[in-house]
């Protein structure tokens, strides 16, 4: 009879010899499938991407206006782009912006969008000028700068307009941050700043006035006197406070912004170069302390006749509701800080330690 082949072990242990299995059909079975799956894959996300950067909105040729708010974030603006049905995927929109590193350049405003723009264009119109356009006027600013920065910014915006309409809206122009249409006139551009005021200054402030004895123009016209004077909001209320007393004991008020005010009002007077023009002049000397006019308290006891700038919501608040104080007198040294004094002596101590 014919023997089985065997192998012998080093340990002397028999093992049947078997035939090795061919691996690479299975492997390369594999390699084709994964090659498949990415293939599919690829085109999948080929035509997602053609039909998400296609246009989102219906009917075609629809366009709205879309505000983005500053500060706003990517992700919220994706978010109400794609609610808004401007583009079809807040998630393509998002990856759109940052693979083309536009995530930076979005700008705040308003934009007017077509509903048969792509969500390429979208973005590319989010990046670049806006329908209106962000303008901060700081407290403290009289209606003159107002209008110099207004008209420096909007387009065909009358100067001299802006003036005749704001003649006595001194103190109602709020300082604020605003989005203002580039092609708005003045009187929009008045309507802007009249109405915030309006909000802010609430009826909960005008009651607290009323039961202070003030009337509006008496708190405008100190807020605006505070707003000039003071460095923070720490000092305001002691300020107010102060000048709230000098006033009802019919003490003149000697207050250096409405003389800065009346100067600056009288030199520039018919001027017609008002970009150049320094509506706060700084060191008066003691010929300036003197100048003619109603708003200036060194000469004249009682209140101005009205607002020397645009005071914010904390000067307004400052005198509805002053700091009580035994302090009578105050200074800013050269470095800004106040100092206050409950007398005439200790208020001439601090002339000669801080000023002189």
């Amino acid at each position: 009879m014919g023997q089985k082949k065997q192998s012998v072990s080093a340990a002397g242990f028999l093992f049947m010899t078997r035939k090795r299995k061919n691996i690479a059909v299975p492997f390369l079975k594999k390699f084709s499938y994964l090659i498949l799956l990415l293939v599919v894959v690829a085109l999948g996300g080929f035509f997602w991407w053609r039909w998400v950067s296609a246009p989102a909105g219906y009917p075609p040729g629809q366009s709205q206006i879309f505000v983005i708010k500053k500060g706003e974030g990517l992700s919220s603006i994706a978010h109400r782009l794609d609610e808004e049905g401007l583009v079809k995927s807040a998630l393509a929109f998002k990856l759109l912006v940052l693979t083309q590193g536009m995530s930076g350049q979005i700008q705040a405003g308003d934009f007017r969008v077509n509903s048969s723009w792509t969500t390429t264009e979208v973005a590319q119109l989010l990046t670049h000028g806006s329908l209106d356009l962000w303008l901060t006027f700081p407290e403290g600013w009289r209606r003159e700068e107002l209008g110099r920065r207004l008209a420096a910014n909007l387009q065909d915006f009358s100067y001299p307009q802006f003036l005749d309409l704001t003649k006595n809206k001194e103190g109602q122009l709020f300082p604020d941050t605003y989005l203002v249409p580039r092609d708005a006139s003045p009187s929009a551009a008045v309507g802007i700043l009249t109405r915030n005021f309006e909000k802010k200054y609430s009826l909960e402030l005008q009651l607290a006035a009323q039961k202070n004895g003030l009337t509006q123009n008496q708190v405008l016209t100190l807020a605006s006197m505070v707003e000039r004077e003071s460095n923070n909001d720490q000092d305001s209320p002691i300020m107010a406070d102060i000048m709230l007393k000098r006033w009802r004991q019919n003490w003149p008020l000697q207050i250096d912004a409405t003389v800065q005010y009346a100067l600056a009002t009288r030199r520039n007077e018919g001027a017609r170069d008002w970009l150049k023009i320094e509506w706060w002049p700084q060191k008066l000397s003691k010929q300036d302390l003197e100048v003619n006019s109603a708003y200036n308290t060194y000469l004249h006891r009682g209140l101005p006749p009205g607002p020397i700038c645009n005071p914010g919501l904390s000067a307004i608040k400052a005198v509805i509701y002053p700091q009580e104080t035994d302090y009578w007198f105050y200074l800013s040294d050269r470095q800004g800080k106040t100092h206050y004094a409950k007398t005439l002596k200790e208020h001439n101590e601090n002339v000669v330690r801080y000023l002189q």
